[in-house]
């Protein structure tokens, strides 16, 4: 399943904005420049971000955007499904009102099922188990064990030694 340069922006726009402190808001422009991203791109998917409540932003000179909430309290799957939507691994796959996953191949009137609905369901179940069991925090973390101090990031926050363990991935 690959997923769209939405959800690649979306999340690495919100690791920048993990690195931050939420008293100092950080403008799209400089994280467009820290990350080379677009930044025409970034304000459409931030603006998502902000409809889901993920974010927050203030206008102004000193303005910029900032975490709704602690890192630790945001996961994966609520940054995903804001930028992407349901996650469905196949284009016949979708999910009802009733969360009663669907395969537009079956015809349960016929007695006719899909033969793959079991594969697709344990496909979707893994990426939505791995996305709910991933904190922005964790994110954040890895980011600065993997890359060292990163420019946007106050001095003042600590980083791990770079010779510390690799995450369990």
């Amino acid at each position: 399943m690959i997923f769209s340069s939405k959800a690649e922006y979306g999340v690495r726009l919100m690791v920048e904005l993990g690195r931050q402190t939420p008293e100092q808001p950080t403008s799209l422009k400089v994280i467009a420049a820290a990350e080379s991203l677009p930044l025409a791109y970034l304000e459409q998917v931030v603006a998502r971000l902000k409809k889901a409540g993920l974010v927050m932003s203030a206008r102004g000179a000193h303005g910029g955007y900032w975490l709704a909430r602690p890192a630790e309290e945001i996961t994966m799957d609520q940054v995903v499904l804001a930028l992407e939507g349901a996650i469905a691994p196949m284009e016949c796959f979708v999910t009802d009102q009733t969360e009663r996953v669907l395969c537009s191949h079956a015809a349960p009137d016929a007695g006719h099922t899909c033969a793959t609905k079991l594969l697709w369901m344990r496909v979707q179940g893994g990426i939505a188990r791995s996305l709910q069991a991933t904190t922005l925090a964790e994110l954040v973390e890895f980011s600065r064990r993997e890359a060292g101090l990163h420019p946007l990031t106050a001095p003042a926050v600590a980083t791990a030694p770079a010779a510390a363990a690799a995450p369990a991935v």
